[in-house]
């Protein structure tokens, strides 16, 4: 291929995957904002981020089928198309109700952008190169959407509102939809690889995954113990997901290979990307959240995404460069530790810290986030194709959810986290705040200051004084749970890494006392 045509391949992956993750995105970094044009609270614009996670959790598992029985041309065009169509849709929402039935299929139709996105970018580089290259730039290529979401989103606001955040998305899509028409990706065998029972297998998973991944968004909000429909749901995904499981168990050509995903190494494997995309949430879900509670909006945090979007650009590209087989554990101790580093020094923040103050930490973050996911996925690869290329289809499956429903589980733990900290702290600050305390006498006056040309009566001021307070409290408060969540999020990293590393050790010492000669036995 020319470079002109790969660099238009490329191109097209930047767009599909940039489409993709604006979906996403766009909803979940402005729901302060985008709550007023809705006529809705925080909790129930809330809601718009569950109805879209529900069905794009599990949709990659019948895709993948899909398309290799169909053809790869027609899935690509439909995919696109129909992600067009609900795109323009969006220009026609005016409250919650139609939000919420717009966003699930809207996250239906993005289902197939992330996977197109990661072969556009694959096309171009030969064979040899598609494994460290190829991988490393599509997952990094996969990540941007969220960090420039995050830039965009102010000026979008600006426009319309709602409607105005989706003018660029549509823009973007029918850029995509022309790329995908122009650009065909290879051809690969079709087969007929769908059978009823995978139909049937697959409705109970997406009803299992679609009522996990609402209960992990909803949870915190409505408090896990408080909202007994919480526990409903959670119970009939538990239901839905066993009778897959015993479909799947009882079949000679599974959709999933339930006895090989519950093999040791991969659970180890799963378990590894769980963590890290608990890890990760450091930044999604803390850092973000810390200066939201501050009152800085993503305008104010314009500069701090631009870092992190340059950190995952160089971080990937990095991975790229020394990405090869045997070097996995290697990197993922470098990711890790650069993870528990940047969370440390996130921990040390306070009232008056500001975006600055955490630069070098969360491009450290990003940085390592760009740095992990290549070389997992690249393992993961090789030891499923070891084990057969109808083992391909579970691996992935496996990859895809613990990204998907990953990211959702490592936000609630940081969220629910938080929660639990900030009323600790909250009572602990609380409880001394007593007008008979000089002290404290002395700040609520300093604070009533404000309201004394306006309010006469002695009460009152004072009453307003100690509002005035327990907002402070209550930021102070929020503040040393953050600190919590960030030194929490660094333990858990350095737990990893030791677990890691005692496993190579291990690895090491065992592979070499198989290799010793032993002493003949006479």
């Amino acid at each position: 291929m020319s470079p002109l045509r790969a660099g238009c391949y490329m191109l097209a992956a930047v767009l599909l995957a940039l489409t993709q993750g604006l979906g996403m995105n766009l909803i979940s970094a402005n729901l302060p904002q985008i709550q007023g044009s809705l006529g809705a609270t925080t909790t129930e614009a809330t809601w718009l981020v569950a109805v879209y996670m529900a069905p794009n959790v599990s949709l990659s598992l019948m895709l993948i089928k899909i398309r290799t029985q169909f053809g790869l041309r027609n899935f690509a065009e439909i995919g696109i198309l129909a992600f067009v169509m609900v795109a323009f849709m969006h220009l026609f929402v005016n409250d919650l109700q139609s939000a919420l039935i717009v966003r699930f299929f809207s996250g239906i139709a993005a289902a197939p952008l992330s996977s197109l996105g990661f072969l556009y970018m694959l096309e171009p580089f030969p064979p040899a190169k598609k494994m460290n290259v190829g991988l490393c730039l599509a997952l990094t290529n996969i990540s941007l959407g969220a960090p420039i979401a995050r830039l965009i989103s102010p000026a979008l606001l600006d426009i319309a509102q709602w409607h105005g955040l989706y003018l660029m998305e549509i823009a973007i899509a029918l850029m995509a939809f022309g790329a995908v028409y122009l650009l065909p990706l290879s051809p690969q065998p079709r087969a007929k690889v769908i059978h009823w029972l995978d139909i049937v297998s697959y409705l109970f998973i997406a009803v299992g995954f679609g009522l996990v991944a609402a209960t992990l968004v909803l949870g915190r909000l409505y408090w896990w113990t408080e909202a007994p429909w919480l526990g409903e749901m959670l119970a009939v995904a538990v239901v839905s997901l066993t009778c897959a499981a015993v479909i799947e168990l009882n079949r000679k050509s599974p959709l999933l290979d339930i006895r090989w995903l519950a093999s040791r190494e991969v659970l180890h494997f799963t378990a590894a990307l769980l963590i890290f995309r608990i890890v990760l949430s450091e930044q999604t879900s803390g850092a973000y959240g810390f200066f939201q509670i501050l009152g800085l909006q993503n305008e104010q945090l314009s500069v701090l995404t631009w870092v992190i979007l340059a950190a995952t650009i160089v971080g990937g590209i990095a991975c790229a460069a020394i990405i090869k087989p045997g070097r996995e554990p290697a990197i993922h101790m470098v990711a890790l530790s650069m993870l528990i580093v940047g969370a440390l020094l996130d921990s040390r923040a306070t009232n008056l810290t500001r975006p600055a103050q955490m630069y070098v930490s969360q491009g450290m973050i990003a940085f390592a986030g760009a740095l992990f996911l290549p070389p997992a996925m690249a393992s993961g690869l090789t030891s499923a194709l070891k084990k057969g290329p109808q083992y391909i289809l579970s691996f992935i499956i496996v990859f895809l959810t613990t990204q998907s429903i990953g990211g959702v589980f490592g936000s609630a733990i940081v969220g629910t986290f938080v929660t639990w900290r900030e009323k600790i702290h909250s009572h602990a600050l609380v409880e001394h705040i007593a007008l008979t305390d000089p002290v404290v006498a002395r700040q609520v006056s300093q604070l009533a200051g404000a309201y004394g040309r306006i309010i006469t009566d002695k009460t009152v001021l004072d009453a307003e004084g100690l509002a005035l307070l327990a907002q402070q409290a209550t930021r102070e408060a929020n503040v040393l749970a953050y600190n919590d969540a960030f030194t929490l999020i660094a333990v858990i990293g350095a737990i990893a890494l030791a677990a890691l590393i005692a496993h190579v050790t291990f690895g090491a010492f065992a592979k070499r006392m198989s290799s010793s000669p032993h002493p003949a036995v006479s």
